[in-house]
């Protein structure tokens, strides 16, 4: 076997490989032998008939499948050892390998199309994202307090709507005369009175009322055009433009009752830590709020420096092949024409996103490892475990270590833990690249600046 390679642009690759008979003889003799050994022929004992008729009936096809297997085989291992950084897969080249006939032809020479993965040079120097440090302040912690407690609190179903509960209805858009508007929303909606735009105005024609009793009111009066979205199920354009009055036939309400600031709240919230007065609760919050937000400022970092890296990618791309290669793997409604139109705003940018990741691993690794994806998940289970009955701390870390196998296994489970642990390490990498000066900034501010 011969295999070679020659370059037909700065990063296209052509690979020739040439078999010949003695590459593959042993292998065909091989599976001949144990055909012979079970093959039922019409007129001879099983295993009997004679090696002449096996090869007339079954040669060419297991020479076409053990070159096919030994060129897989070789073409990857060349690529390996020769240590060809390419993109993709190679693609068979068909023009210049011919027609192949394994029936007639003994040796056999074939084609691969190859492209090197581009010399991709990050801009470092480029970069100015901003890296905020999130500060939380006595009003953040008031917020929390109240939501914790709402969290925590008694769950109950009143008879009457209250001004603060969550109300239930089918909600049927109507017309400019008051009757059901014909293909108009129609449709189940869950909301908090508490939360409703011009509370004095709307909120008092839910006060009182009880299941079945209709409502009308204007949802562009009651909410904002992301609730809107969400609430009645419709697109964000949609959203914006609705106008009409609805009318909303009631379900049901519920009500929380807060859970009161006391010693079973802050075990509630803190079952591991020793808590014993508001002071040291609202501490803590204060920490789990800063180590949350900036958490996010962290993935808010890691995007704004990803973008900015691919801003600033100026190398050469072997577009032809690329185009190529993704029409190869046969997605579903993928055309060339659609891969030409929509190469500049879908495909390109994201095989940048790619190329960028791929220099991004040359300088440390970043993709996370099974075990990284199996102590994330063990810490989870950890924090909601109670120890068995007579388990010790060894045996209580052997159940969750399997556990947290167990659950690994399938990536589908783990996908958002992956992303996570890769934009952590992502951060990680960009900080040491970049050593940003964090910028203080309060939860609003940060708000703000995400919007």
């Amino acid at each position: 076997m011969n295999i070679t390679r020659e370059k037909s642009g700065d990063l296209d690759l052509l690979i020739k490989i040439e078999i010949v008979e003695n590459d593959y003889a042993e292998r065909v003799t091989k599976q001949l032998k144990d055909y012979q050994k079970k093959a039922s022929v019409p007129g001879f004992r099983k295993g009997m008939a004679p090696m002449g008729l096996i090869q007339r009936m079954y040669k060419s096809a297991i020479v076409a499948d053990e070159v096919q297997s030994l060129l897989g085989e070789s073409l990857y291992k060349y690529l390996e050892d020769e240590k060809l950084d390419i993109i993709g897969s190679p693609l068979s080249n068909d023009e210049k390998t011919g027609k192949i006939d394994f029936a007639a032809d003994k040796d056999y020479t074939f084609y691969f199309d190859a492209a090197l993965m581009p010399d991709v040079q990050l801009a470092w120097d480029k970069i100015n994202a901003k890296l905020y440090q999130i500060k939380v302040n006595p009003k953040d912690i008031d917020k929390q307090v109240e939501e914790i407690c709402q969290r925590y609190g008694s769950f109950e179903t009143p008879e009457t709507i209250g001004e603060k509960d969550y109300v239930y209805g089918k909600a049927v858009e109507l017309d400019k005369n008051g009757q059901p508007k014909e293909g108009g929303v129609d449709t189940f909606v869950s909301f908090d009175l508490s939360t409703i735009k011009n509370h004095d105005e709307i909120a008092p024609l839910f006060v009182g009322k009880k299941a079945e009793d209709k409502i009308v009111f204007n949802p562009s009066k009651a909410f904002t055009a992301a609730d809107i979205e969400k609430n009645f199920r419709i697109d964000a354009a949609a959203a914006k433009k609705f106008k009409s009055d609805v009318e909303l036939t009631v379900s049901g309400c519920s009500h929380i009752t807060p859970h009161e600031i006391n010693d079973e709240l802050f075990a509630k919230v803190f079952p591991d830590d020793t808590i014993k007065d508001l002071a040291a609760f609202r501490k803590q919050l204060g920490k789990e709020l800063e180590k949350s937000y900036n958490s996010q400022a962290d993935i808010f970092y890691v995007n704004e420096v990803r973008k900015q890296l691919i801003d600033n990618f100026n190398a050469a791309m072997p577009e032809t092949f690329l185009k190529r290669w993704i029409l190869s793997r046969g997605e579903k409604d993928i055309t060339a024409e659609k891969i030409e139109e929509e190469w500049n705003d879908k495909y390109l940018p994201s095989l940048k996103w790619e190329m960028v990741d791929n220099a991004l691993n040359k300088i440390k690794s970043i993709e996370p490892t099974q075990n990284d994806i199996v102590d994330y998940v063990k810490n989870i289970l950890r924090s909601s475990d109670t120890p068995k009955e007579n388990e010790d701390e060894k045996a209580r870390e052997e159940r969750l270590e399997q556990s947290a196998r167990s659950i690994a296994k399938d990536r589908q489970n783990v996908q958002q833990i992956v992303d996570r642990l890769y934009a952590e390490n992502t951060c990680s990498l960009f900080k040491e690249q970049l050593k940003p000066e964090p910028e203080k900034v309060t939860i609003k501010e940060f708000s703000e600046i995400v919007k």
